[in-house]
């Protein structure tokens, strides 16, 4: 049922002169020939490089596509956080020049006037550093699975908009094959209507039939213009790139069952993987909340050195150790409020894990029934009403030219097929995309039978 373009359009035009030379022909042939056959050459090398198969499309949007460079961008950043989190704050070094006189500014006249320099060291309590890396950490991995979760969604948006494609090009074939069977039916009509076997009618209906397929032709045309559109933009391609495709493609009808693939997509989805990681954040955040009631500590040490008297006597120097926490004092205002921020933050992140729980069953179950319900169709199409159809059409299409087949009929029964045929691959197309957004929806690839 697949319909092919001719591949050498100007090989008919090119066996006549060869065959029945006229005396400029003679002279010409060669030269047109070379033409030919250099247009041809280009057509087939043309033809081979802009051919884009599934499997390639998939390929240059995983690599090209700024959307999901961006959010592995992102998740780069956040993986450069924890150690960050877990590392203590930075020492702070002092440098104080003590007790100057302000009458005479020496540093010699007074005993306490001395330079001083001093190291510190803030040591958050016991445990906090380590919630802090712990919890950065589990928020880096859930940006890494969106990283997923994006990838998953852009091979869906590519293969849908790629078999939308396929389902065009089926169409305008099926179009195509159409408008040579009215053509042949108006020639039919014409020639019974010209022995005065025929009504001029006839030939009327069918010119119109033609043309009401030229015009659906040119809307399937359109749409395929910019289905290719979308495509060359997942692909981060330049708009107005050829897109050509084979002339047929593997389909997967793989047997589905509803409970297996939900049980796939709680196992193996990357946006419940996604989730559990943000609720596992959000209770270490908890704990990170809980720990602030506790003090941090800072520890430091100094040393001031001290000039001789103004008679040149020495003046010993000075060592300092000091030791200080902060106070919660605050607690009821601050640290009790953060406690109750996160324990709904956490609440936030439970809600939303059952949220995408619940909606990814629903549409899992829907794309499911949906599948079946193409799946069923296809058989249907394929098996029984299209041979039937065709049947039909080569009895009547047998008897008209001698008057023992109903125009109507013909032209009724032909309408039909051609519609069964586009509702074939539609149906068709419909299953391999559903299969695609069932794939991102368990995150794996389903296989086949």
């Amino acid at each position: 049922m697949l319909w092919r373009e001719p591949v050498f359009p100007c090989l008919e035009k090119m066996m006549y002169p060869l065959l029945y030379p006229s005396p400029l022909d003679r002279v010409s042939w060669p030269y047109w020939a070379l033409g030919c056959y250099l247009m041809i050459f280009i057509s087939i090398v043309h033809a081979d490089e802009t051919i884009l198969s599934i499997e390639q499309a998939v390929q240059l949007a995983q690599a090209g596509n700024p959307g999901l460079a961006e959010i592995k961008a992102r998740a780069e950043a956040l993986a450069a956080i924890p150690s960050q989190e877990g590392a203590l704050p930075d020492p702070t070094l002092n440098f104080d020049t003590l007790n100057v006189p302000t009458s005479s500014f020496s540093l010699h006249k007074e005993d306490m006037t001395m330079m001083d320099v001093g190291v510190s060291q803030t040591i958050p309590f016991p445990g906090k550093l380590a919630l802090k890396e712990q919890a950065a950490e589990q928020e880096a991995l859930a940006a890494a699975d969106s990283v997923d979760v994006a990838r998953l969604r852009l091979v869906r948006d590519v293969k849908q908009a790629w078999w939308r494609l396929f389902y065009y090009d089926r169409a305008i074939n099926v179009i195509a094959e159409s408008e040579q069977f009215f053509q042949q039916l108006i020639d039919t009509a014409q020639s019974r209507y010209k022995a005065g076997q025929g009504q001029q009618q006839d030939v009327l209906l069918a010119q119109l039939e033609l043309s009401k397929l030229k015009d659906e032709k040119i809307e399937l045309i359109s749409m395929r213009h910019s289905t290719g559109i979308q495509l060359n933009t997942l692909l981060s391609r330049n708009s107005d790139t050829l897109i050509k495709l084979p002339d047929q493609a593997e389909i997967k009808t793989p047997v589905l069952v509803v409970a297996d693939l939900q049980t796939q997509a709680m196992e193996h989805s990357p946006l419940f993987e996604q989730h559990r990681k943000m609720l596992g954040a959000a209770k270490t955040r908890i704990e990170i909340a809980e720990k602030d009631f506790y003090p941090d500590l800072t520890l430091g040490a100094g040393y001031a050195v001290r000039q001789n008297t103004p008679s040149s006597e020495s003046r010993s120097d000075f060592a300092s150790v000091k030791l200080s926490i902060n106070l919660p004092i605050y607690a009821e205002q601050k640290q009790a409020k953060a406690v109750d921020q996160r324990n709904s933050e956490l609440l936030q992140e439970q809600y939303a894990l059952q949220d995408e729980h619940n909606k990814v069953h629903g549409e899992i179950a829907a794309n499911t029934a949906q599948y079946l319900h193409a799946k069923q169709r296809l058989a249907l199409f394929e098996h029984e009403i299209i041979p039937q159809a065709q049947q039909t059409v080569s009895s009547l299409m047998a008897g008209y030219p001698v008057g023992k087949a109903d125009f109507s009929n013909l032209l009724r029964t032909q309408l039909s097929l051609f519609q069964y045929q586009s509702q074939y691959w539609k149906s068709l197309v419909e299953t391999q995309q559903l299969l695609a957004e069932l794939s991102n929806l368990i995150g794996e690839e389903l296989t086949h039978d």
